[in-house]
């Protein structure tokens, strides 16, 4: 019964290359199996009555997941932060607060998108509380879908302006952030994705033990965490030529 682990897919429909990987990878998992997506599965997400073709195939595909029985969980990202209950109603899947404690093969584990963790660059930060009250979010969700549309065009051109100006080491967390934030939850395990670096860090917490596990994006194949019986196993799957 394994249990799958995805984030960064970026899904936006100038990329159908990576709609098709994620709906070939969801015809692969069993019902008995579990998959959590944590975060920036969209690359911007108007808002739960977006009425896009190109989105159907995906909510379909997570529809039949959902439906054979297959446990799915969702959390937005610092893209897509604005998936509501809806699409989670509409989708069958269930949907997670970031940070959110659970329990793999009886360890306790912290899953989040990662970006809190990214505290030098403090101007995100301040963004970041900024964008996820609630009020805010309320706002947003009721403007009209075409000025949403020109939000979330400008945010994502101001993204790619500021990471292209800022040094490698300020996109990754603060790794003393990481400690801290595995002290506070008193786990030994964490989940988590946003800076695109996929790798299974040992020694995470302040005390010199725990596991840190970073998932990988889908821009150049997809990015996969399994947890099965023999323990926990990063792979990627190619992008099919279209």
């Amino acid at each position: 019964m394994p249990t799958y682990f995805i984030s960064d897919l970026h899904l936006e429909q100038d990329r159908p290359d990576i709609t098709e990987l994620f709906l070939q990878f969801l015809k692969t998992i069993k019902p008995a199996d579990e998959l959590y997506i944590l975060g920036d599965f969209f690359c911007f997400w108007l808002g739960d009555d977006d009425p896009s073709s190109w989105l159907v195939p995906i909510k379909k595909g997570l529809q039949r997941l959902t439906g054979q029985g297959t446990k799915t969980y969702f959390m937005v990202g610092n893209r897509d932060f604005a998936v509501g209950k809806a699409f989670c109603h509409e989708t069958g899947i269930t949907f997670l607060k970031d940070p959110t404690i659970t329990h793999l093969n009886g360890q306790r584990t912290l899953l989040l998108h990662g970006d809190s963790l990214c505290t030098d660059d403090v101007g995100y930060q301040r963004y970041r509380a900024f964008i996820r009250n609630p009020v805010v979010l309320f706002i947003l969700r009721n403007l009209p879908l075409a000025t949403r549309l020109k939000i979330a065009q400008k945010l994502r051109r101001s993204s790619q302006d500021k990471q292209s100006q800022m040094a490698l080491d300020e996109l990754d967390v603060n790794t003393a952030a990481v400690a801290q934030c595995m002290d506070d939850w008193q786990v030994d395990l964490m989940i988590h994705g946003h800076t695109h670096r996929p790798k299974i860090h040992n020694h995470a917490r302040s005390e010199g033990r725990g596991t840190r596990i970073v998932l990988g994006d889908w821009y150049t194949q997809g990015s996969i965490l399994e947890l099965n019986d023999d323990g926990f196993n990063l792979y990627s799957l190619p992008l099919p030529k279209l």
